[in-house]
Formats: C-alpha cells, structure tokens, sequence
C-alpha cells in the first residue's frame, strides 16, 4: 500500500514534470520564432535607417556648403577688388584736387562758411569724382562674379551691352555736366539776383552738381533696361506703346524729382527722357522682328 501511494504520488509529480517539460518545450519554438521577428525588425530598422543616414550624410557631405562658401568667397574677392580700386582712384583725385578744382566750379566764385566746409567739400568732390572714375573696373569685378549664375541669354546680352551701358552712363554725366547744369544754374542764379545778393557756398554747389549730373546718367540706362527686359521675355513693345502716357507721366515726375525746383531744368530732363523711351520703343519692336524672323528662318529649314 505504501509503494502504490508512492508510485501514486510520483504519477502526478512525473505528469506534472512531462507536463512541465512539455509546456517548457512548448515555449522553446514560441520563443524562437519571437526572436526570430525581433530579428527581422532590427533589421528592418537597420534597413530603413541607412538610406535616411545615407541620405543625410550626403546632404551634409559637402555638396550645397562648399558650394555657398564658394560663392561667398568669390563675392568677397570681387568687394575687396572694387574697394582697393575705388581707394586707389579716391587718393589720387584728392591728391590731385587742385587739378579737377577749375574743371568741377567752372570758374564760379564759391564761398565756405567755416574751415570744415572746404575738407567736406573735397571729400565730396573726390568721392563723386573717384566712384566716376571707377565705376568701370566696379562693373567688371562683379560681372565677374555674376557670370557664372546667369543664364546664356542674360550672360550674352550683358557681355555684349556692357560697354554701350557705359557709354550711355558717360553720355548722361556729359549731359548733365554741360547742358542741365549750366542753364539751371544761370537761370537760378539770375532769378535770386534780381532781390537778393547771391553768394553760392561750396557745398551747396557741389549738392547742385551732383543733383544735374550723377542721376541723368542713371536715366540715361533706359533703352539697356528696357532691351534687357524684353531679352528675357519681359517685356514687349506693345506693353511700352500701351503705357506710354503713364510712362511720359512717370518720367515727368522723376525729372522734377532728380532737378532743381525750375521749370527749366525739369523741361531739359524730360525732353531727352522722352526721346530715350521712344527710341527703347523702336529698339524692343525692332528685336521682336529679328526674333520672329529667326524662328521663321529655323522653321523653314526644318
């Protein structure tokens, strides 16, 4: 009775032994197959996150930055440039004041309220004269720059306008220097003469001179302004015969912003202005007429 009460009692412990190895080998494939998906997701997640660093190594790789510090390095070059330039012609015009004096006062007799007035009026003199003078190499330099990030029809249409933009910039400073500038001032002057006794300060006459002259040239740019637009599809001359009473209105007004406060000064602005607009005109029309003509021509060959 005693050995079938012990075999009794090992049955279930033996039972709940195979239970317990069963059970144990049960979990052992369940355990398996879970790392077996741990697995596939680490390497999934590995698998995703290379192109991701892939990606960002190659964003910071030194594609976009080199190519910004390029540029920036280029751009500072071509500043330091212009600015050695425009020092070197600044000092040689001051040092040679006394040479451009005659030519800028045209014999006017000027005076100075005080001994700070003459060093401002050869610093102003000499800055006018030496940004004048320099003003060609300035354009260059950053051409130089700009160059590269054009397009070919804006890098061919400034590569081959460039020198009629400074002859055109020339011609308004000659313009202004003895045209609007002599006739303004005579015909100022005499007015203030008839009640007053007039006596011009330095400064107040190189304000003058610069008031007739450096804005003409900028106006005088037009027909480069208005090719340039329509190179690039921009404009038309349709659009500049449409607006041309709001344009002659605009103009009006920006030559009796840039001269002195006479009628007469205004009206020898405007005239040229007038002109300047109608021979853009003429310039877009004839431009769109050798573009029609030349895809006309390619068609034909074709």
């Amino acid at each position: 009775m005693k050995k079938a009460r012990r075999k009794s009692r090992r049955k279930p412990i033996l039972l709940e032994g195979d239970e317990m190895v069963a059970h144990d080998e049960e979990k052992e494939p369940s355990a398996t197959v879970d790392g077996q998906n741990a697995a596939a997701k680490m390497t999934s997640k590995e698998t995703d996150s290379t192109p991701l660093i892939s990606s960002n190594q190659s964003g910071d790789g030194g594609e976009e930055d080199p190519t910004l510090v390029d540029h920036l390095t280029d751009l500072r070059k071509q500043l330091i440039k212009s600015t050695v330039t425009f020092v070197v012609f600044f000092i040689l015009v001051f040092s040679t004041i006394n040479l451009w004096f005659p030519v800028v006062t045209r014999g006017h007799e000027l005076i100075v309220l005080g001994p700070l007035e003459v060093v401002t009026f050869y610093m102003s003199l000499s800055l006018a004269l030496s940004f004048g003078l320099s003003l060609p190499f300035i354009c260059h330099y950053l051409w130089q720059f700009a160059k590269p990030g054009l397009l070919e029809k804006e890098s061919q249409f400034i590569g081959l306008y460039s020198p009629i933009m400074l002859l055109l910039f020339i011609g308004g400073l000659a313009f202004g220097y003895f045209v609007v500038n002599p006739l303004s001032y005579r015909f100022l002057v005499s007015i203030g003469a008839m009640n007053f006794t007039v006596m011009v300060s330095a400064q107040e006459y190189a304000k003058f001179l610069l008031m007739t002259t450096m804005p003409i040239g900028l106006l005088f740019e037009l027909p480069i302004v208005a090719m340039f637009l329509s190179a690039i599809g921009l404009l038309t001359g349709d659009t500049l015969k449409k607006v041309r009473k709001w344009s002659y209105i605009s103009l009006a007004i920006i030559s009796a912003l840039i001269t002195p406060p006479d009628f007469i000064s205004q009206l020898i602005v405007l005239i040229p202005m007038v002109l300047l607009y109608e021979a853009s005109i003429l310039i877009v029309v004839y431009m769109e007429k050798r573009k029609n003509n030349g895809a006309v021509q390619k068609v034909s060959e074709n």
